[in-house]
Formats: structure tokens, sequence, C-alpha cells
């Protein structure tokens, strides 16, 4: 006997395309990056990154190419104890983590940064836009 399935409209194409999303994090526990925040003003950005577990001495951002790149490690502290056979289940993430952000329209030279309980905090001016001086052209 033939089984009847209900035609749902969906194309297995469409759904293949999402098969391997998010897989690092399926496999490890972690998503590899962290997560932000940008608000703005007319003065100014503010980034506001979570960073738990992080300490400030392993956080670095760079300017590079117009490129701002805030790169992150959080150390384990439990893998004696693991093979100890201390923990029965263990997700806390640790491993290296990093974000690009392209600086176009900021003041690279005026941003300023603060790390305090786990969030690093951006400031990041904007560049004043300058209007173009107006002036008669003479003709030849």
């Amino acid at each position: 006997m033939y089984y009847l399935n209900p035609y749902r409209g969906t194309n297995l194409l469409q759904n293949f395309d999402h098969l391997f999303d998010n897989m690092e994090q399926r496999f490890s526990g972690s998503t590899g990056s962290f997560h932000t925040d940008i608000s703005g003003n007319g003065k100014e950005y503010l980034l506001e990154a979570d960073l738990p577990g992080v300490k400030k001495e392993d956080l670095q951002i760079d300017l590079n190419d117009g490129y701002l790149t805030i790169r992150a490690e959080r150390h384990s502290d439990f893998e004696e104890k693991d093979k100890a056979g201390n923990y029965v289940r263990c997700e806390r993430s640790y491993g290296s983590f990093s974000r690009s952000f392209e600086t176009a329209g900021i003041d690279a030279d005026h941003i300023t940064a603060k790390f305090d309980s786990g969030v690093l905090t951006l400031h990041m001016p904007k560049l004043e836009q300058t209007q173009p001086s107006g002036r008669r052209l003479e003709i030849e």
C-alpha cells in the first residue's frame, strides 16, 4: 500500500543551503565569535561586545586598512580535572574568537576602549563631514 504524505511546499535545495549553518556550534558547543551591539547618535557609535570569561590581558583590538578587529582568547582551567574524571559534563567553551568591523566614517584616531565585567565598550566618534565651500569658477 502507498502512503500519502501531505505536500508542504518546501524546497529541498532551500533546506540543503542551511544544512551546514552553525556546524561549528553543533560540534564544539561554541559559536567561535561573540555578540555585539552597535548603537549610534549624531556624534559617535557605541560598540558593546559581550566577552564573559575573558581577561583584559587576553584581549586585543587592532586598526588596520580601514577595519577594526577585536580578538579575544578564553583559556580552559578544567582540562586537568576532566582527565581525573571529576566532571560529569563540561559546557564552558574556550578558544580564540575574533570579529572585524569596517571603520569608514569613523575617526579612528579618537576611538576609546573600556573593559569591565566581561563587556568591552568602544566609543567611536564619527568623522565630521565638511561641506564643500562654494566658489565661482573663472571662465577663460
